[in-house]
């Protein structure tokens, strides 16, 4: 399939034509695609779910693999079906959709995965950004992930220490060159454990939401369930009809500011939250801010780069940034959204004001959580 557009892949609707797109469902059409994408020497762009790339409208010259590969397989820790163990191993297929995977393992009756439901994209995605959502993050229940290394040409496993886990980080994100990775994940695998209760829920807002202590658990489905409702109500669930979702979720991290490097610039009434570390365990030393607040008192508000909208703050016409294709999301300030006629560039001209802006009141700078292609902020 020659000359589709990367827009036509991306949840943010936006990418210019790719020289070729392959798309792969089975891991040997995987691996095959790949390699001989290299042994031609072109670039090679993986997309998964497309909700963590943020592409230029200008083409893009290389060989765009989309991973469309599917599989959820449950086993015990010894590879046999046996249900009366109290963790299982879920092996999951990389182009397997994210939701699909915390669907059906709620449905088993597994948990570890429910506080995770609704985030867009496919499974192999997880890892790589080590996402996470309320409280939780993917890193908590990874056992390995299988990868094609695409530098010694065959295939790897990673168990949990080689992964090298942080805050919306790993390994394999960080061997990525210009948002060509050198490990191409082909499947991961959880350990989850088997129980109708949720794991503790850890975020306020969610344990409210449920009616629960934080610290405390929720049936998994009611788990899930009330996650997908409140990140629909942000805007983080892709609707078609809904331009206001059509965005890559929150665009920025969370910053982590070691404490030694605090200054009065960041009010005292900011949200303050520990840094965990990849298993849960709180890291010393450093303090993670939201950067949802941030963005929201540096004078950015909700849908700010619509016709009429202001930063007053810092004396900014909304509707001069993109001229009104490109907008903050009206439900959630963390969220760049194509608003129908959208081009890359325009998109990461909202994100770049608001970055920009952020560090001229905070003195501190966003980093961007989505692949840029062709894009720099």
């Amino acid at each position: 399939m020659n000359a589709a557009r990367l827009s036509h892949l991306t949840t943010t609707a936006v990418g210019g034509p790719a020289e070729k797109v392959v798309e792969v469902t089975t891991e040997a059409e995987l691996v095959d695609a790949v390699s001989h994408a290299d042994d031609a020497g072109e670039r090679v762009l993986i997309v998964g779910g497309g909700s963590n790339i943020l592409a230029s409208d200008q083409p893009f010259a290389g060989t765009v693999v989309h991973v469309a590969t599917r599989g959820i397989t449950v086993t015990d820790e010894d590879g046999s079906a046996d249900r009366d163990s109290e963790t299982a191993l879920v092996d999951v297929a990389a182009g397997e959709p994210w939701e699909d995977t915390v669907r059906e393992t709620v449905q088993r009756g597994l948990a570890g995965l429910e506080t995770l439901a609704g985030i867009p994209g496919t499974t192999g995605a997880t890892p790589v950004q080590n996402v996470g959502a309320y409280g939780a993050e993917v890193s908590q229940c990874i056992v390995r992930v299988r990868v094609w290394d695409r530098e010694a040409r065959k295939e790897l496993t990673f168990g949990f220490a080689d992964l090298e886990f942080s805050y919306r980080d790993s390994l394999l994100k960080r061997s990525m060159t210009h948002g060509s990775p050198r490990y191409v994940v082909l499947s991961v695998t959880f350990r989850l454990r088997r129980q109708e209760q949720s794991m503790p829920v850890r975020y306020a807002q969610l344990a409210a939401a449920l009616g629960v202590e934080t610290g405390q658990s929720a049936p998994l489905a009611t788990v899930r369930d009330t996650v997908l409702r409140l990140r629909a109500g942000k805007g983080m669930v892709l609707d078609p009809e809904d331009r206001d979702t059509y965005s890559t979720g929150s665009f920025f991290t969370n910053p982590v500011v070691p404490e030694d490097e605090l200054t009065d610039r960041i009010p005292a009434d900011a949200p303050r939250y520990p840094v965990l570390d990849a298993t849960g365990r709180e890291v010393p030393g450093a303090v993670k801010f939201s950067a949802a607040w941030l963005i929201d008192h540096a004078g950015f508000g909700k849908g700010f780069g619509l016709p009429g909208t202001r930063n007053e703050l810092l004396d900014l016409d909304g509707g001069e940034v993109a001229g009104g294709r490109a907008a903050l999301s009206g439900k959630h300030t963390l969220a760049m959204t194509n608003r129908g006629t959208a081009s890359g560039e325009d998109v990461a001209a909202v994100a770049s004001t608001v970055q920009r802006g952020v560090e001229q009141v905070f003195g501190v700078r966003l980093a961007p959580e989505p692949v840029l292609i062709g894009l720099s902020l």
